[in-house]
């Protein structure tokens, strides 16, 4: 008997606290270090409530496509499940979701990015950053970086030594050990501090809680990885709850530290709240890792984008142009689509420079929303009926229906709402296409018409010339047989 081999066995060498860790690291990026902001502006400090039900919601997620994963294995992943469990359109549309979404998620971390940069150059356009940081991400994803992989691990531990740096610095401040900070902090405790918009303000800003858990389904991609498959779920429960309590833990520290009033979308939040005439260096320190880990995200998406857009093609599921490689290694025609979808979000920020990345980042998370539903309806297909998971999923897309319809009631999330619609109804419309073309191919007509015209030509090939006897009875002649 053939033993397996040891490429094979590494590949499933992974413990479940491991893959806490690498899905905790590889989740905090700009939703998280940039979008909070946005969240705290919209719905006061009051958002650490949906916080917590975005996690909720993204266990969901994850345990349902943990399941599958360990009983049903796909290279796939959910597209394949998608496919299975409802058709070849829904693997289409679920893959064609997941693109978009990956591609609005790089263009919302390319306007973090040129936002924290602008934190030390005010005077630059924003454009110009975002040109730079996607060139750059092209550039490795084009030629490819075998120790790419340690040097996300290392940013991956850069980014949460970050957020511990500031929940040290943060206590430090409040406790008096360290003065002069910026602003008096003051813990918001009436209904007014709590809730300065309301409940409405605070259903708007639930997408931008569920978009700082953003890249759950790669975690739930890497569950094939686990050298016991049954400890997925462990393993997503204590992620997220590591999570969630990082998440409410740093952003109650800052909404206490930083008047409402002093949030916004071009900042992140942590640094204003670091702000000090004591520790003066320590915000751009801050911003200098806010930078590395952003870029790093955003490379990560880029991968991810670039993998699937091979795969839709050798599929069958966009042209098959996009699977080629030059020379067989570089993924040059997936890197030009690519580079449009970058350009036009590049070019967003030079007719928008105030409002593109809140547009941006509600459709990314939209998006990412719209492939997260398509997991739970396909895991009601494919996994064995039972009340308490019927329950939890149902309970999910409750939870991502909440945050869907939250967009309609603000004037900075509405637009992204109208993005996302636009996008998800040209990806029904190219699916549409696309399956009808199917249909007509695998025809039985059109196999019987293809299955006659080959009889007509012959064994040689030839075309047939029909002649007639005596008697009128057609005769079939080949060329061949003419001459």
């Amino acid at each position: 008997m053939n033993k397996p081999s040891k490429d094979s066995r590494d590949e499933k060498n992974l413990k479940w606290w491991q893959l806490s860790l690498l899905g905790a690291a590889g989740t905090i990026g700009t939703g998280y270090f940039l979008g909070s902001g946005l969240a705290i502006s919209i719905g006061g400090p009051a958002v650490l409530v949906v916080y917590i039900l975005a996690a909720a919601g993204t266990y969901v997620v994850f345990d349902a496509l943990s399941r599958m994963t360990a009983e049903h294995p796909e290279q796939g992943s959910f597209r394949s499940y998608a496919k299975k469990a409802f058709g070849n359109w829904a693997g289409f549309g679920s893959g064609w979701v997941y693109w978009f979404s990956e591609l609005l998620i790089m263009g919302s971390q390319l306007t973090a990015l040129s936002i924290f940069l602008r934190f030390w150059f005010p005077a630059v356009p924003m454009w110009v950053f975002a040109a730079g940081f996607g060139l750059a991400g092209l550039l490795i994803v084009f030629f490819g970086n075998k120790g790419f992989d340690r040097v996300e691990n290392v940013l991956a531990v850069t980014k949460v030594a970050a957020i511990l740096m500031f929940l040290v610095l943060a206590v430090a401040l409040l406790a008096g050990w360290i003065g002069g900070g910026k602003y008096t902090p003051k813990l918001p405790l009436s209904y007014p501090a709590l809730l300065p918009s309301g409940p409405i303000g605070l259903w708007s800003a639930f997408i931008f809680a569920f978009y700082a858990y953003g890249g759950i389904e790669v975690l739930g991609i890497m569950s094939y990885r686990l050298q016991k498959p049954a400890e997925a779920p462990k393993a997503g429960k204590v992620m997220l709850l590591t999570l969630t309590a990082v998440y409410v833990l740093s952003i109650g520290l800052a909404v206490t530290m930083v008047p409402l009033s002093a949030f916004n979308p071009k900042k992140s939040p942590f640094v204003l709240a670091l702000s000090s005439d004591h520790l003066s260096c320590v915000p751009h320190l801050f911003n200098g890792v806010l930078i590395i880990a952003g870029f790093s995200t955003m490379t990560a998406s880029l991968y991810a984008i670039t993998s699937m857009m091979i795969t839709l093609a050798q599929e069958g599921d966009a042209p098959r142009l996009f699977s080629r490689k030059w020379k067989g290694k570089y993924p040059v025609y997936a890197l030009c689509l690519i580079s449009a979808g970058l350009i036009a979000a590049i070019i967003m920020a030079l007719l928008l420079p105030g409002k593109v990345y809140e547009y941006i980042t509600t459709a990314a998370g939209l998006m990412l929303l719209y492939n997260w539903s398509f997991i739970l309806l396909s895991s009601g297909k494919l996994l064995k009926a039972g009340k308490a998971s019927g329950v939890k999923r149902w309970t999910g897309l409750l939870l991502i229906a909440a945050a869907v319809t939250g967009t309609l009631f603000h004037k900075l999330s509405r637009p992204g709402l109208y993005i996302s619609l636009l996008i998800v109804a040209l990806i029904a419309v190219c699916d549409l296409i696309v399956q009808r073309i199917r249909q007509k191919k695998n025809s039985p007509e059109r196999n019987n018409a293809d299955r006659q015209k080959g009889i007509e030509h012959g064994l040689s090939g030839g075309p047939v010339f029909r002649i007639r006897t005596a008697a009128g009875q057609p005769v079939r002649q080949n060329k061949n047989q003419r001459r």
